[in-house]
């Protein structure tokens, strides 16, 4: 499906609140809660922000912020910025995964549904992200039997297109190879979709897909609220 345009830098980052958080008085909670606020509302015009909660979702993990920049001294620099709030110190960095936007090797466009390529990102209900590591064993396939299989890969996507994938690329920046991240308005949906990919023969060399996180868009004031 429609992928961010090339030459974007990527950040999935989860946060998970520390017990010291719950122990607080309600009206420094709050202080906290507006101070991060204001900090994220400083970098707008710099970095697309997408934040979604898992409170429930994921024992490990509270909430994500999806952020999105031309160039990573944005994402940086918000990141640097956030952590001189009260708020942080309450907080674990559970997962973080970076990445860029990049061409696909295989495919100019995933689909030519017309649906599927209006849809915006960061709009569906649910986020679905999981970063993913192929074998070696593929990167020694010739590049026509790669694209072989990767055709045959996509066409079992193009069976649902109310669900949108984002893949970005880590190769040399993280520990994965792409952060791959789905979205869509039912579980259910992206359940039955996984379900075939993993019956595609391009998943033989899925070396590595976990952990992965279900993420619910809400606004970030109501997620912080809700800690």
């Amino acid at each position: 499906m429609e992928q961010t345009p090339p030459g974007y830098c990527m950040l999935y980052t989860f946060f998970k609140a520390r017990p010291t958080w719950f122990g607080l008085p309600k009206a420094e909670k709050s202080r906290a809660v507006a101070e991060h606020l204001s900090r994220v509302d400083d970098f707008k015009s710099r970095v697309t922000i997408r934040p979604y909660s898992t409170i429930g979702l994921r024992r490990d993990t509270d909430f994500l912020l999806w952020l999105q920049a031309r160039e990573l001294p944005a994402i940086e620099e918000l990141l640097v910025a956030l952590r001189t709030t009260a708020l942080t110190p309450h907080l674990d960095n559970t997962y973080s995964y970076l990445a860029v936007t990049r061409e696909s090797q295989y495919v100019k466009a995933h689909t030519d549904d017309e649906a599927a390529v209006t849809m915006q990102p960061g709009q569906s209900k649910y986020l679905f992200v999981y970063p993913f590591v192929k074998t070696r064993e593929w990167y020694l396939l010739p590049m026509e039997e790669r694209r072989r299989m990767m055709a045959a890969h996509i066409r079992a996507g193009h069976k649902f297109p109310a669900i949108r994938i984002n893949t970005s690329y880590s190769f040399g920046l993280d520990d994965q190879d792409f952060v791959v991240a789905f979205e869509g308005d039912d579980p259910k949906e992206f359940v039955t979709l996984l379900m075939q990919l993993r019956e595609t023969e391009a998943s033989r060399y899925t070396a590595r897909d976990t952990p992965q996180h279900t993420c619910a868009r809400r606004p970030l004031e109501e997620i912080l609220t809700a800690l």
